[in-house]
């Protein structure tokens, strides 16, 4: 099959997967029927593997509730990957909401939009810890940004507000998550073709789409890590700077294909890179 066919067809049937379930899910919301939480899961693992995804976990999931699950983040895939794995909502910036499609999906999954203006932080903070409140489980992005999927860059303590201080009836798990786009067709994904998947920068999402969809299968990493209780860290600070390590480490070795130390603080990890894979020119161009 060429790539542009390639193409039409996953984009074809990711399309009647969502379209169709789009309107049931807002109904499950409506009504408020627990199938609400669960049904996000089943879509973002069937998008997952339509769109080339080959998902491998490893580590146990955290069963406590609530829980803030903090990961990296390379690209607008890793929405599809990690709601594939974990039951949970997100948090992400307020722009999102206003994206065509995937705003009104991010809506139906009931994510929490947070404003990044210094003068409505206190509206965010609150937000988010009536959620944990309510037992809910939440997936943070604490990069702020996208990363280039080779490092992940360094977390924003201030993103950790909800959680450090906040007094709830039951203590907060935090589990830190990484996860790392590792192969394409079973061979190692080196540099050149990490942009194919990492969406950072400037670049423009529906060509990102078009040409990413075009390539072969994509094996991808989800390592849960272990959980720790917000009450072990002084400070909020000192909780983002113990996530970031552990994920760091995550990526660098999923990407390394073999164990790599959790880096002293302050200092990113550099994966040691794989040999590049060997693929037709005209689809790595996106043709």
């Amino acid at each position: 099959m060429t790539a542009f066919l390639l193409r039409l067809r996953r984009l074809f049937l990711y399309l009647c997967l969502t379209l169709p379930l789009m309107p049931v899910q807002a109904v499950l919301l409506l009504i408020g029927s627990p199938l609400a939480e669960r049904l996000p899961r089943f879509y973002h693992r069937t998008a997952s593997r339509i769109l080339g995804f080959d998902v491998t976990v490893k580590g146990a999931l955290s069963p406590n509730r609530p829980t803030l699950f903090v990961a990296n983040h390379t690209s607008y895939i890793d929405i599809e990957i990690l709601g594939g794995v974990i039951d949970a909502s997100f948090v992400a910036k307020s722009e999102v909401k206003r994206w065509p499609l995937f705003g009104w999906l991010a809506s139906l999954q009931r994510t929490v939009f947070v404003d990044r203006r210094a003068h409505t932080t206190h509206r965010q903070r609150d937000a988010l810890v009536e959620r944990l409140k309510a037992g809910d489980r939440l997936i943070l992005f604490p990069e702020g940004t996208s990363d280039d999927g080779t490092r992940v860059l360094p977390f924003k303590s201030a993103l950790f507000a909800a959680v450090h201080g906040a007094h709830l009836a039951h203590p907060i798990t935090v589990q830190p998550v990484s996860l790392a786009y590792v192969t394409l067709d079973g061979m190692p994904l080196g540099r050149f073709y990490r942009p194919f998947f990492a969406w950072y920068g400037d670049m423009d999402m529906a060509s990102h789409l078009w040409a990413m969809v075009g390539l072969g299968r994509v094996g991808v990493t989800v390592e849960f890590h272990a959980p720790v209780s917000v009450e072990t860290f002084a400070t909020r600070k000192a909780l983002a700077e113990h996530c970031w390590r552990v994920v760091a480490s995550g990526v660098a070795s999923a990407i390394a294909g073999r164990p790599q130390p959790i880096e002293p603080s302050g200092a990113v990890p550099a994966p040691a890179q794989a040999t590049e894979p060997i693929l037709a020119a005209e689809v790595a161009a996106g043709s």
